[in-house]
């Protein structure tokens, strides 16, 4: 499809890819409606048929994101890592790790404000333990300070070494898996997952920031080409698609599809990533990112809340925690008050008001 030796030359991305931010979109949108269940229903009290299949396909979601981090970095930053600008933009990146780390650790105080005791909450400040829902944004935080000292080595790197790498870095964190790290499981969790910590280890999810950046750096080669456009769309729905299958094959296997759904749909395998689990979230994220990728710019207006909230996934997450954990459970003290449809019905509310937001507050900043 593409003959990387022939084209070293990495062209550059002229305004937004609104695919992108449709793609973005639907891993919050999943996101969202994944933390207003867990959050004010309780997965203990979601009924089997919200957990399969509705909770279970919500698991594209983690997939999707860090994939899309890595296309992001690539389309916006990866064609300049040779050039005089670079130290600039590097900066810019490590300012954007300060702004993420400041509103994860805001946000896990709003998180654990409702039911934690101060000093639980100054521990995990303090990196003592880890909160849950907003995990994530700690990943990236540290993600955004390692990853612009890399970008560089990678856009030079063969793509032979670029794949060994990945596979490279899936084994290496397979391998420490079976270290104790001297007893320091907050350690062993930025680094690896572990099963008590609802942390995403930086080594075991390196291979997803990878993996985009090839995407990211294919888009770049074929998104404006219609011909190549279809060949990647297809490339990334058939890869995901047999995924997908390999999820079905082993659940088969097992003798009971339907409790490897379960399974998956309760975060078995998750943390730290299991086999099942990523070959059903992987793949379920490329087949998704493949249709986000099909549909182009006529999907993305077509979506429009999703592709407004993919754009600016920071302030949407911001927004849907402040929502749920300040305002639904510890201002109304609604935990537990709601159904679950009723807990479906305030995701799908909070993805439109994570997009007026966002909306209001660029229009807000272009009539000042």
């Amino acid at each position: 499809m593409v003959n990387w030796k022939e084209a070293p030359q990495l062209p550059k991305a002229e305004g937004r890819i609104e695919a992108i931010d449709l793609a973005r979109g639907i891993a919050i949108g999943l996101m969202i409606v994944s933390h207003a269940i867990s959050g004010l229903v309780g997965i203990r009290n979601v009924p089997d048929w919200g957990m399969v299949p509705i909770h279970f396909l919500t698991k594209f979601s983690s997939s999707l994101f860090i994939l899309v981090f890595g296309i992001a970095l690539a389309v916006a930053f990866l064609s300049h890592t040779q050039t005089d600008d670079w130290p600039k933009r590097r900066l810019k990146l490590w300012l954007r790790a300060l702004e993420v780390w400041f509103w994860y650790k805001a946000l896990v105080i709003i998180e654990m404000l409702p039911f934690s005791a101060p000093a639980d909450i100054v521990d995990t400040l303090l990196y003592g333990r880890f909160a849950i829902w907003v995990e994530i944004l700690g990943f990236y935080a540290i993600a955004l300070l390692w990853v612009p000292l890399i970008l560089p080595l990678w856009a030079r790197a063969p793509l032979w070494s670029r794949i060994a790498t990945i596979v490279g870095l899936a084994g290496l964190a397979a391998w420490l898996q079976g270290f104790t790290f001297g007893g320091n499981d907050i350690l062993k969790a930025f680094l690896v997952d572990h099963q008590d910590h609802y942390a995403w280890g930086q080594i075991s999810r390196a291979p997803l920031i990878f993996i985009g950046l090839l995407i990211g750096e294919a888009l770049l080669r074929c998104y404006f080409t219609a011909e190549l456009r279809r060949r990647l769309v297809l490339t990334l729905l058939g890869v995901g698609a047999l995924m997908v299958v390999a999820f079905y094959g082993f659940a088969f296997a097992e003798g009971d599809a339907y409790a490897a759904m379960m399974a998956v749909a309760n975060n078995a395998g998750k943390h730290p990533p299991g086999l099942q689990f990523t070959l059903f979230s992987l793949g379920g994220a490329l087949v998704l990112l493949a249709l986000a990728l099909a549909g182009g710019a006529i999907a993305a207006k077509a979506l429009l809340p999703l592709t407004v909230v993919g754009s600016d996934a920071l302030k949407a997450f911001i927004f849907h925690i402040v929502m749920i954990f300040l305002v639904l459970r510890f201002l109304l003290q609604g935990e537990g008050m709601f159904t679950y449809p009723q807990a479906l019905g305030i995701g799908g509310v909070l993805i439109l008001g994570a997009a007026a937001w966002i909306w209001l507050t660029r229009w807000m900043a272009a009539h000042r």
